[in-house]
């Protein structure tokens, strides 16, 4: 039991380093790409090793929940209001969630973390090399270390 706590403390504490860099890696590549298709406009750009243009393409959506609904109502106003009605009441979920953390003065060895990112496919090299700079980001963003962590494990309605 103690390795499974362990592995997801760990397992935890790589993820919100990770994910931290990866929503800042999307924020910066839509900027660049957005900024980029503007100034391209209708031109294309093309050297040696990279190219880049912008193509419009005509995809049919299905239409949104949101918009089908308001336009039911608009059209079948009595109905429509029952509708909104419905879908304005609130049911009660029940949601389970896995609290987990580490004791206070205890911590993690460096080996937890190493086998959390041996199991995502790191080299033992790549992973003793990424170590340093993944716990020092995880470092930067932490709040207390004491403070208990959760996972959403399960949702239900309460009238179940």
């Amino acid at each position: 039991m103690e390795e499974k706590v362990l592995e997801l403390v760990a397992s935890d504490r790589i993820d919100i380093p990770l994910s931290s860099m990866e929503q800042k890696l999307r924020r910066t590549k839509n900027k660049i790409a957005k900024n980029l298709a503007e100034e391209l406009g209708t031109s294309r750009y093309e050297d040696q090793r990279v190219f880049a243009f912008v193509k419009t393409e005509d995809k049919e959506r299905a239409r949104g929940m949101k918009e089908a609904v308001a336009e039911f109502a608009e059209e079948f106003p009595k109905y429509g209001s029952i509708l909104l009605g419905k879908i304005a009441e609130k049911r009660v979920l029940a949601e389970d969630h896995l609290y987990f953390g580490v004791n206070h003065n205890c911590k993690l060895t460096s080996e937890d973390y190493m086998g959390v990112m041996r199991s995502l496919g790191l080299s033992d090299t790549t992973a003793k090399n990424l170590y340093p700079d993944l716990m020092e980001v995880s470092r930067k963003l932490k709040r207390k270390r004491d403070e208990e962590r959760s996972i959403l494990v399960g949702k239900y309605s309460a009238d179940e």
